[in-house]
């Protein structure tokens, strides 16, 4: 089965380095991206946590007992507290899905919460 994915493209983001950005208007509750994973151990994480890497990985597994690079634009979605979209993870196919939960305009930037909840107002690892 294949999803149609929209169209989306990377440039500079006001918020911070590069962000994802829509291509056309994107309704609530379309699929943006369905993004390939490289899943890696625990143990490799002190090596990538000494490389450019370690600000891209996200916790895999059930139990979050892997760790994984999410291909595709899937590390370029920039952080907030009031997202217009969501990422979900899909263990059986090995993907990190993102998807619209606020209408998005052609041109806009496209923004999750890396807490993995919209809702979730933790304090990100990059906040003092």
């Amino acid at each position: 089965m294949s999803i149609q994915q929209v169209p989306i493209f990377v440039a500079a983001s006001d918020v911070h380095g590069q962000g994802v950005f829509a291509a056309r208007d994107i309704e609530e509750g379309e699929v943006i991206e369905i993004c390939p994973i490289i899943v890696f151990p625990v143990s490799d994480l002190e090596h990538v946590r000494k490389t450019v890497l370690d600000d891209y990985y996200f916790d895999w597994g059930e139990e979050g007992e892997w760790y994984a690079f999410c291909l595709g634009y899937g590390s370029l979605y920039n952080h907030s507290y009031e997202p217009n979209a969501e990422y979900g993870m899909d263990f059986e196919a090995k993907t990190i899905d993102f998807y619209c939960i606020k209408d998005i305009a052609a041109g806009e930037e496209i923004y999750v919460n890396y807490n993995g909840d919209a809702d979730n107002r933790s304090k990100v690892w990059f906040e003092k």
